[in-house]
Parts: structure tokens; C-alpha cells; sequence
């Protein structure tokens, strides 16, 4: 069939096979170019691998350290005349080039909230793999059923106290215009927000793994976080999803608990601002990124997810030195993003946006460019007139029910 972008706010409907494959050949590209990873992981479990940071962080470990990865994922299946979701022919791709490469790559398709996944990819790690050295955890979920209590939770995206008020972006028209968020009314949405997107099922993942005996000595396992600008707090950091953050990152010494007897570790890493399916969603983000990407391209300093992950990996986690923290023991690789000579660029082009200057000052084309990316849009050597096939199956998982 011939697949073309259908686009519904900032979600993209539709995928391209061939485009997301596009995708992942570029990014495998990018870590192979870095050299390999020095005594870098070797079995990797990833939760919520098949798009942004966590599809990143799978070829960062598998082409920058020939790491064997197993991925949990919850994506739709492509069906003749459906395309499947850009994760599943992510992870198409993603394990077609693994596989020709000689590394081990195995997914598993499902709610990773569950018990019965957590359940089926421990017997998948210990029955092909025997123990992992890195866990990474990077679920995006706007839901969660809790596995004990059967309650289903719904994240809210609210500030706290007083409505917020400030510029925004329709990131596909170009059009600058002002937005008012009505604050959270209740601590019930604070709370179901920090059941979807705290730390509760990363710690439930680790406990399982290492009851089960499927955690190496000295495993490493990290989550994702982000802080940004002054100007995106009361909408994010100080809002519902930084309550869900602060849990995430207070997670961290519990699981360092647990793991003590493995001389394991865990880490918050805090990243990038980046064009992703989850930041698309909050207002007010999509213009802070669209000016940020311009003062960063200029100062030639610009990083995408997959330059992220891999220094992530090759420069924090495994450069054989003390891994460098900051005053709340995160690892910070928005570094680049929170210099103060960035901030002060992005602060004063956001008071001067507006719907007339916005592709003169901010880099919105590249925006759009990066948001189609995602869905396997927009690549040039890609002919999005022709036909394609659209049923696409991801090998490990051919054949399962």
C-alpha cells in the first residue's frame, strides 16, 4: 500500500516501514561511527525499547558494545492494509540489522506494567541469557494497571497552585499563540500522575529480576529524567509530571538497596530536551525545543537522542571512571542544553516569537522534520509515492501468538 502521514494533533496516525528502517540504519550508523564502547554492557535488558531513548539506548548497547538486548515493548502489529506503530517497525529493523550483525536480539511484545510480562521476559533472560548487567528503563505511558491492586491510573498534565499561562506553538501550522493550563484539582491526579510515571514499576522490575536470579554482580540499571528551563517548570518540573519525577528519582537510592549484596548501582540520568512522541504532547515544550535547536545548531553543540544515549553510555556509564553527579546524585547529560550562554540565547528569542518570525528565529522546520522522523516520514532517499509492504514482522517475535 502507499503510506503517507495522517496527522491528529501531535500524533502521527500512520508509519512507514521503510522510513523508520531509514531511521534505524541512521542511528546505528551514528554509534558504529564512535568506535566501540570501552568495557561497555554485554547483556542488556531494555523496558520500553522499540522508540526514542529507549530504542536509542538498545543500538547504543548492541552496535557500541556488541551487547546481546532483549526489549519489552507495547506496540500494534502491522495487518495487511494497517501499518503496525513506528516502534514495532522500529523493532523490526532494529533486530534485522542486529541480527545481521551477529547479535543476539530478542523482543517481547506486551504491558510492561504486568506481572505476566515482567514474568515472561525473566524466563526469556534466564533460558537465553542466563543474568543482564544493564537494565534500562524507559517506559512512556499516558496509563498504568497496577499489577497488586488491578486500579487503573491515568497521568494528568497539570501545574500545581495557579494556572499557567505562556506562549505555545501548533508545531505543524507554525502558528505562536498563548495557552492557559487550569491547575491540577486534586490529589488524587498528583497521585494516579506518580502511579503512571514514577518510580514504583522500575523498583517492581528490579526486585523480580533479581528474586529470580536474572541480575549480574555489578549490574547497572537506569531511568530517564528531565528538568529543563525555568520557563517549562510550572507546567513540567513543578507540575504533576515533576511529582512523578521527583518519585522516579527517589527510587534511586532504594534500588540501590536492593542491589547492594550485587555491588549493583542504579542512576537517574537526566537528558536532553528532545523531539519525541511524549514531549510533542506538552504545550509550551514544542516552541522551548524549536528555539533551543537553533541555538545549539549554531553553536554547533546540537544533539539528537541517538548522540545522547551514545555518549550517555560511552562518556557516564562506562568510561571506566567515577561517574560524575550532581547535588541530587543525577547524571546530567543536558549539560549542553542547561549552559548558561544556551539559556540566556533560547530566553531571549522566546520573548520576541511570534507567528511572523518564528522559522526566521527558532529552527521549526527542523522541528516538523524530526516530529515525521519519528513515524518514518520525511527521509529523503525514501519514495513515499511508491508502494511498500506494510506487513512487516519482527523475527524473535514471528509465529507467537
Amino acid at each position: 500500500m502507499i503510506i503517507q502521514p495522517r496527522v491528529r494533533g501531535f500524533i502521527c496516525l500512520t508509519s512507514h516501514p521503510e522510513g523508520t528502517a531509514e531511521n534505524v540504519k541512521q542511528q546505528i550508523e551514528y554509534v558504529k561511527s564512535k568506535g566501540k564502547i570501552t568495557d561497555g554492557p554485554k547483556k542488556v535488558l531494555v523496558i520500553g525499547a522499540s522508540t526514542g531513548f529507549g530504542l536509542a539506548s538498545r543500538i547504543s548497547a548492541a552496535f557500541g558494545s556488541d551487547a546481546a538486548t532483549v526489549g519489552v515493548f507495547f506496540e500494534k502489529p502491522s495487518a495487511p492494509g494497517k501499518p503496525g506503530t513506528a516502534g514495532w517497525y522500529n523493532t523490526a529493523a532494529f533486530e534485522e540489522q542486529a541480527i545481521e550483525a551477529g547479535l543476539y536480539a530478542k523482543s517481547i511484545n506486551g504491558d510492561a506494567f504486568s506481572d505476566e510480562i515482567k514474568k515472561q521476559t525473566i524466563q526469556l533472560i534466564k533460558q537465553d541469557l542466563g543474568q543482564v548487567d544493564l537494565v534500562v528503563y524507559s517506559l512512556a505511558s499516558p496509563r498504568r494497571t497496577h499489577p497488586k491492586t488491578g486500579v487503573a491510573h491515568s497521568s494528568v498534565l497539570k501545574p500545581i497552585g495557579q494556572a499557567f499561562t505562556n506562549k505555545t506553538v501548533d508545531f505543524h501550522a507554525g502558528v505562536v499563540s498563548d495557552i492557559s493550563i487550569q491547575p491540577v484539582e486534586n490529589q488524587e491526579d498528583i497521585n494516579n500522575t506518580i502511579a503512571v510515571m514514577g518510580g514504583e514499576d522500575w523498583k517492581f522490575w528490579i526486585e523480580e529480576l533479581k528474586n529470580a536470579g536474572a541480575l549480574a554482580e555489578g549490574v547497572k540499571t537506569v531511568a530517564y529524567s528531565y528538568i529543563g528551563p525555568e520557563l517549562t517548570y510550572p507546567i513540567y518540573r513543578n507540575g504533576t509530571i515533576g511529582k512523578a519525577k521527583d518519585d522516579l528519582e527517589a527510587t534511586v537510592s532504594t534500588l540501590n538497596e536492593i542491589l547492594k549484596d550485587l555491588n549493583g548501582i542504579s542512576y537517574v540520568s537526566v537528558n536532553k530536551a528532545l523531539v519525541t512522541q511524549s514531549s510533542s504532547a506538552i504545550p509550551v515544550v514544542p516552541l522551548y525545543i524549536s528555539l533551543l535547536y537553533k541555538v545549539m545548531k549554531e553553536k554547533g553543540i546540537h544533539e539528537g537522542t541517538i548522540e545522547q544515549m551514545q555518549r550517555l553510555f560511552s562518556e557516564r556509564l562506562y568510561n571506566g571512571a567515577e561517574i560524575a553527579l550532581d547535588e541530587k546524585g543525577r547524571i546530567r547529560v543536558d549539560d549542553l542544553e542547561m549552559r548558561e550562554d544556551v539559556q540566556q540565547e533560547v530566553a531571549k528569542l522566546w520573548e520576541q516569537a511570534t507567528t511572523d518570525n518564528l522559522e526566521e528565529i527558532s529552527d521549526i522546520i527542523g522541528y516538523r522534520n524530526e516530529f515525521f522522523h519519528l513515524f518514518g516520514f520525511n527521509f529523503e532517499n525514501v519514495n513515499y509515492d511508491a508502494d511498500t509492504n506494510e506487513v512487516v514482522e519482527i523475527p524473535s517475535i514471528k509465529g507467537q501468538s
